[in-house]
């Protein structure tokens, strides 16, 4: 299995969206680049430790490549918005891709440049490049937060919409029985 981090806005819509992709074997919400060791979701909002909100995903590059991840990633959120995912406001918001080794550097790089070259988009992209940092797990009840309470409103209204613009864009990337 290989690794990807990437931070998204909030975790609960980044794990429901990877939860879903073929070849994705796991996905952790946790939060990675901060300066306070082993930091509670209350101090990550709190906004000062440097935390950055993101997924752990394990997956096979056999089935799924880091590039499909990256293209899954940069077309389920905004990024370029600095510190924020609509109405969810902060640093611990911040686009980010927490790179493993130096392939995914170039090509998280590179997939940055082929969108802003594009043009598609309304603003550069301001997802920060990071080499890996210590991941630290977040709390038991945020984990598969969005599959347990699909009819809190803040699943209905900001994570179903990303999960389905997913489904939509990825539908062939899709796990058997999701």
């Amino acid at each position: 299995m290989a690794i990807a981090v990437f931070g998204g806005g909030c975790f609960w819509c980044t794990e429901a969206v990877f939860a879903a992709i073929d070849g994705v074997q796991t996905v952790e919400p946790g939060y990675c680049g901060g300066h306070v060791e082993n930091p509670t979701y209350e101090q990550v909002c709190e906004k000062n430790t440097g935390h950055i909100e993101v997924v752990r995903i394990a997956f096979d590059p056999a089935v799924v490549s880091y590039e499909t991840l990256l293209d899954v990633f940069f077309a389920t959120h905004d990024p370029t918005t600095p510190g924020r995912q609509g109405n969810d406001v902060g640093p611990q918001y911040q686009s980010a891709i927490f790179y493993q080794d130096e392939a995914q550097f170039s090509a998280a790089k590179h997939a940055i440049h082929t969108i802003d070259a594009s043009k598609k988009l309304d603003a550069p992209v301001c997802t920060e490049l990071k080499p890996a940092e210590k991941f630290w797990v977040a709390e038991a009840y945020h984990h598969e937060f969005f599959e347990r309470n699909p009819g809190q409103g803040y699943c209905q209204f900001v994570i179903a919409p990303k999960v389905q613009k997913f489904r939509s864009q990825f539908a062939e990337r899709i796990k058997r029985g999701r």
